[in-house]
C-alpha cells in the first residue's frame, strides 16, 4: 500500500508557522477515493470559520474517474473535524491578531482515514522570504560540499 502525502509546498515560503494541528476532514465517498489515488491539491487553499465550524476553502479534489452521477464537486467547502477546545483556541487567535489558518498536507492515517495537517500562521514579509531563500541556498551548498 502506497503512502499518500499531499503537501502545500508554497506554505512554508509564504508563511511562518506558529502552531500545528491534525484535523479530520468530512468527505464524500468519491472524494476519499480520489485522495487515495493522489488527485488532490492544496495550492490556493485556506481555512475559515463559519458559524463556529472550521471549513477548508479552495482545496481541489479531482472527480473520481469511475464515479457516476454521484461524483462530487471539485472545489466545495469541506468541514474540518477538531474538538471544541481546539476550535475555540483557533477562532480566538485568528480574531485577535492577524493570524490565518493554512492547510499544510493531507495524508491517510493507519486506520485509513484522511487527515489534514493545518497550521496557525503569520504571513512573511518580503525580506523574510529573501532570508528563507538565502538559508535554503546556503544549506544546499553545505550539503554539496559534504558529499564530495
Amino acid at each position: 500500500m502506497q503512502k499518500i502525502n499531499i503537501k502545500n509546498k508554497r506554505a512554508s515560503f509564504e508563511y511562518e508557522f506558529i502552531e500545528k494541528f491534525i484535523a479530520g476532514i468530512q468527505l464524500f465517498g468519491t472524494e476519499i477515493k480520489s485522495i487515495r489515488t493522489g488527485k488532490a491539491s492544496l495550492v490556493d487553499a485556506f481555512c475559515s470559520f463559519t458559524k463556529d465550524e472550521l471549513y477548508v476553502i479552495g482545496m481541489h479534489i479531482s472527480e473520481y474517474k469511475f464515479g457516476s452521477y454521484y461524483n462530487h464537486e471539485e472545489k466545495r467547502e469541506r468541514k474540518l473535524l477538531l474538538n471544541r477546545k481546539e476550535l475555540n483556541k483557533l477562532d480566538r487567535k485568528t480574531k485577535e491578531s492577524g493570524l490565518t489558518i493554512i492547510p499544510l498536507r493531507i495524508f491517510i492515517n493507519d486506520k485509513g482515514f484522511a487527515k489534514m495537517e493545518i497550521a496557525l500562521c503569520r504571513g512573511k514579509k518580503h525580506y523574510d522570504k529573501r532570508e528563507s531563500l538565502k538559508q535554503r541556498d546556503h544549506k544546499r551548498e553545505i550539503d554539496r560540499m559534504m558529499k564530495r
